[in-house]
């Protein structure tokens, strides 16, 4: 009754300009905050998909982005495969301009490639991370990227 009244309410004060948010439409659940969240830069979310074992040898996670939130730039020692599910997101190598991502596109990124990917600035962003080459990929996390290289 008490969250009813509140909604009532916003709804008086605003002249009935109120919208509920919605959340982010994709294809796998959102999962917990990101527990490598000290290399980011705003609110990420990561949900396994699959994790590295003797038999599929493979890491693929789901990870969401909420608006304007990226990554520090980093590289990977196997590459890295981007799979865009839902938004608008951003991608960036080093030296390079910056690329807008869609829901459908696919970025392959080779072995030890500087780079960062996250969301636009206005809207939230999810894509499926593949780590390729495992075992032996490792992730080299580096700087922030700043608001002046993000914009």
């Amino acid at each position: 009754m008490k969250k009813l009244l509140l909604v009532f309410m916003a709804f008086i004060l605003t002249g009935g300009a109120i919208t509920m948010a919605k959340e982010l439409d994709q294809p796998f659940a959102k999962g917990e905050i990101n527990p490598y969240s000290k290399f980011f830069t705003g609110t990420t979310h990561l949900q396994m998909l699959v994790t590295k074992d003797d038999t599929w040898n493979s890491s693929i996670g789901n990870v969401t982005f909420d608006k304007g939130a990226r990554t520090n730039w980093h590289k990977h020692s196997g590459g890295q495969i981007l799979l865009v599910t839902a938004g608008e997101g951003r991608y960036q190598e080093k030296g390079k301009e910056i690329q807008i991502l869609k829901k459908g596109d696919v970025v392959k990124i080779p072995p030890n490639v500087e780079h960062w990917h996250g969301a636009a600035p206005d809207s939230e962003f999810a894509h499926i991370s593949i780590e390729s080459n495992l075992p032996n990929n490792e992730t080299s996390w580096l700087e922030p990227v700043t608001d002046k290289e993000y914009k």
